[in-house]
């Protein structure tokens, strides 16, 4: 079992975009999402969609490394919104934490919620007043235990 000081959590260079990229296909691919269902581009819209998010909202990306070798990442930014911002930054600036991804072989070693809190520093910096994520089922605890709260969202499905 691994201990927080074999752990390094540092700052993504932009040179790991590809890297973290790869990291969030394979999440969708743990979590049940079959390939097929996936664009072909998916790599290419990753990558613009990174570029975008760290031009416009803050966007931030931590790796976790044992023994030099990246085993996950995730990443952060501004929430966008759903609908127009009216509010002033100090009564709701919103993060979004999105992609924490450990590959296979290092989950339920507290990597997850490490670059989870990462994360949440990295957002506390940038004064946002809350932080939201949608978790996997097997990402639930995790979030669980650092503080996250399961919120109100309600969901209709049509096909």
């Amino acid at each position: 079992m691994l201990t927080e000081q074999h752990i390094n959590i540092r700052e993504a260079t932009t040179t790991e975009d590809l890297l973290i990229a790869k990291h969030f296909y394979q999440m969708w691919l743990d979590i049940g999402v079959h390939e097929s269902n996936i664009h072909l581009e998916w790599q290419n819209t990753t990558l613009k969609f990174i570029k975008e998010a760290r031009r416009d909202l803050f966007y931030n990306a931590f790796v976790a490394e044992v023994d030099n070798t990246v085993v996950g990442s995730a990443s952060c930014q501004l929430f966008a919104g759903l609908y127009p911002n009216v509010f002033k930054d100090e009564y709701r600036k919103f993060g979004y934490i999105w992609g924490v991804y450990v590959e296979q072989s290092y989950r339920r070693q507290g990597i997850a919620k490490c670059l989870t809190n990462r994360a949440i520093e990295y957002l506390k910096v940038i004064g946002c007043t809350r932080v939201l994520l949608n978790a996997s089922p097997s990402g639930k605890p995790v979030y669980s235990s650092i503080g996250f709260s399961e919120g109100n969202i309600m969901q209709l499905g049509l096909i």
